[in-house]
């Protein structure tokens, strides 16, 4: 499955097109779909994105809701839903279609941040309010990455 790592601000042309950070194509190098799949967060003004991989594996995970059940229903709607597969062009970069533009608040730049498996695209002001806001977190809570064992708590 690909790593995303780093924060990469890039321009979007008059088309939608932006080009993806040169890491995170070598990251998805490896992937039979040669490209990302995006959908709108559903915690931030931002777009989620995510290696094929990783949205099979979402897939299996939506396997666990009862598949007539509200929840399945209503998560399977707003992930697979409102997700679009995009391939990247010979130069490595995707259309961003215009409703997903519209959803995140992007204009002519936007800021790809790694997030490990899975990566989002901002509008770079609001990410910066955002990566204030989440390192203000980790410090208040003290957080810090769990044990493989499946410690979710901060570190003893």
């Amino acid at each position: 499955m690909a790593l995303f790592l780093s924060t990469f601000t890039n321009k979007v042309d008059k088309k939608g097109r932006v080009s993806v950070p040169a890491s995170f194509r070598a990251a998805l190098a490896d992937q039979l779909h040669h490209g990302v799949v995006l959908f709108c967060s559903n915690q931030h003004s931002c777009l989620e994105g995510f290696d094929w991989a990783k949205m099979d594996e979402i897939g299996d995970r939506m396997d666990h809701y009862d598949l007539f059940s509200d929840d399945q229903d209503d998560l399977a709607t707003t992930i697979f839903g409102e997700s679009v597969q995009l391939f990247f062009d010979s130069e490595g970069r995707v259309t961003l279609p215009a409703e997903l533009i519209e959803a995140a608040s992007l204009g002519d730049r936007v800021t790809f941040v790694g997030l490990g498996r899975k990566f989002q695209i901002w509008n770079p002001e609001m990410f910066a309010r955002r990566k204030a806001q989440a390192r203000g977190a980790v410090q208040d809570r003290k957080l810090t990455v769990p044990k493989i064992s499946g410690n979710t708590g901060a570190a003893q």
